[in-house]
């Protein structure tokens, strides 16, 4: 944790100028921005159990594509 005080007769400004260069300085800001992101790996059953659904889905609406039921409105339930 970064720790800064305030000086006497310190703008605000500069304050959190300061404040910021020893955010930057820390390393906090940079190790933020690397885990920003990131997410967790899926098991293998998970992966699986999606790519099945994903491809189950895909063959539906192909389908309906096909025989011509498929109106407008529907393609959109079909995108999560």
């Amino acid at each position: 944790m970064v720790e800064v005080k305030r000086k006497k007769g310190e703008t605000f400004e500069s304050f959190v100028r300061r404040f910021n260069k020893r955010l930057i300085q820390s390393g906090k800001i940079l190790q933020f921005k690397k885990i920003r992101y990131h997410s967790k790996d899926k098991s293998r059953n998970m992966t699986k159990e999606s790519r099945l659904y994903s491809m189950k889905m895909k063959e539906r609406l192909e389908y309906l594509k096909k025989s011509g039921r498929l109106k407008e409105d529907e393609k959109k339930k079909f995108k999560r």
